[in-house]
């Protein structure tokens, strides 16, 4: 029996172990980190919510290890389309079939339960990471050396506590650890109940299609996604005068379903009212307490970014937490995660809204500014990924703050599998810089490794780039003189970088 007088320590404390947490908990498991993982309920939520990842995402859980076991389970997206009243198409937002620059396709569909159970199960394989069901934190106190984390196990009443380094608040949109870091929440000004329904067929219905469907109908918008297997869902407003009560009773949701499908087609899985919002979290991080996911940001669906968001957060944050704790940076760095991850992720917001404006108003033409025209055709959408913030890319060179790609090897094998979840200087040949970045645990990829890296390169006007562990470009180096100083901005390890 534990001595009540010595509490146990870990490294970080994760308060949920929905997909962000259990993403998070994944990376600091890769990086070594003692982790302990605190979730309130007693097993993976059964019903669907999130429906969609993208290329960026899978690339994260190819980074934990995960990606193989995670394929089988989703389908392709073709993309989303925009209708009018009448079914005049308005909006093509067609995603392309082919792999991205990242190694992967730009949109998967899945079922969250089955994400989850995948996640979870990566946790075996660290013995550094602990996961502990049925335990509802309700203390946070922090000081100098760490944080005392207290809480309950459900199951029997023991309250118990534990130190920690640090405290990752992955716990939703009424996040605990959000009240004791005291922050306030900047509204985007997007709130409109939606009545979310989760049908199964339970006979073919190939003519409802494989693209999602906005019916930007002014009476009343809605969205149809297809999911994996025989899911498909519906997404339908809920008008200002009725009760999210009764618009949910079966008989009322089956109505509202009638244009599409009956109950001939489909069993109802759920029906329930959500409240889409958009606001984001003023203060990601106080001292040892830091948030991440819907407990620092929530956006409306419309984009399918909410989870991706969450992932982005735990790719950036996971490294920074791990160099600190294994002293090979200064507790500031973590400064870099709100600058950073901020302005990325309002920027998916307000995008966000702006479609949400293209489904909900009759001015749907002002909406249309999102897309390119085209004579005779409906606009075609195309979404550039927001850069990260101000942080740690030096700033002035080029591809600082970019998405590096995934280089194919010469064996076959995608970059990152050989890269990990690590710092590597990608350059045309080997640089005299060689043995000082190995000493700082900094990998180099040739042209010799990848036969992409050198047209890359000179595409951009550079002869290295610098690509952090979440595969951002940290630095570039258009010559030797550059290349130094990018070098120089690493190593030796315990020095951080101010942002340039």
């Amino acid at each position: 029996m534990q001595n009540k007088s010595v509490p146990e320590e870990f490294d970080v404390v994760i308060v949920g172990r929905g997909p962000v947490g259990a993403t998070l908990a994944n990376l600091l498991g890769l990086c070594g980190v003692r982790t302990l993982v605190l979730e309130r309920e007693a097993r993976t939520y059964h019903l669907p919510r999130a429906v969609h990842f993208d290329d960026e995402c899978m690339r994260v859980f190819q980074t934990i290890g995960l990606a193989d076991a995670i394929l089988p389970q989703t389908i392709l997206s073709p993309g989303m389309l925009f209708l009018d009243a009448n079914g005049k198409m308005l909006l093509d937002w067609s995603r392309p079939q082919t792999l991205t620059p990242m190694g992967w396709h730009l949109s998967y569909r899945f079922h969250q339960p089955d994400l989850e159970d995948v996640l979870i199960g990566g946790l075996a394989r660290f013995p550094n990471v602990t996961l502990r069901n049925r335990c509802d934190v309700f203390a946070l106190d922090q000081d100098e050396h760490g944080v005392r984390v207290r809480y309950e196990d459900l199951s029997n009443g023991t309250l118990t506590e534990v130190r920690a380094g640090y405290v990752i608040g992955c716990d939703g949109a009424r996040s605990l650890v959000r009240r004791f870091i005291g922050s306030g929440m900047d509204d985007l000004g997007f709130h409109e109940r939606w009545l979310v329904i989760d049908l199964l067929l339970k006979r073919a219905r190939d003519d409802l299609g494989d693209y999602s469907l906005q019916h930007c109908d002014p009476r009343r918008p809605a969205t149809y996604v297809r999911g994996t297997g025989t899911r498909r869902r519906w997404e339908i407003t809920v008008l200002l005068d009725e009760d999210s009560k009764e618009i949910a009773q079966p008989a009322k949701t089956w109505e509202l379903l009638s244009r599409w499908i009956t109950p001939d087609d489909a069993e109802l899985e759920r029906a329930a009212v959500y409240t889409f919002h958009s606001v984001i979290a003023q203060q990601w991080r106080s001292g040892r307490l830091l948030l991440a996911g819907d407990s620092a940001h929530q956006t409306p669906p419309f984009l399918g970014q909410g989870m991706c968001a969450g992932i982005r957060d735990a790719a950036n944050l996971a490294w920074k937490l791990a160099a600190i704790i294994q002293g090979a940076a200064a507790p500031d760095l973590l400064d870099t995660y709100q600058s950073e991850r901020q302005p990325h992720v309002r920027e998916f917001i307000e995008l966000a809204i702006r479609l949400g404006g293209v489904i909900n108003t009759k001015a749907i033409e002002a909406g249309l500014a999102a897309g390119q025209a085209r004579e005779n055709a409906p606009v075609k959408l195309e979404v550039k990924k927001p850069l990260l913030g101000p942080g740690l890319a030096l700033g002035e060179l080029p591809l600082a703050g970019h998405l590096a790609p995934q280089f194919e090897l010469r064996d076959g094998r995608r970059g990152d599998d050989r890269i990990g979840y690590g710092h590597v200087l990608l350059v045309e040949s080997a640089t005299t810089h060689s043995s000082r970045l190995s000493q700082a645990g900094i990998q180099i990829l040739t042209s010799d490794d990848a036969a992409g890296i050198g047209p890359w390169l000179r595409q951009h006007g550079i002869i290295a780039a610098l690509v952090r562990p979440d595969r951002y470009v940290r630095g570039t180096a258009r010559n030797e003189t550059e290349l130094d100083r990018v070098v120089a901005a690493l190593t030796p390890p315990t020095h951080v970088p101010s942002a340039a």
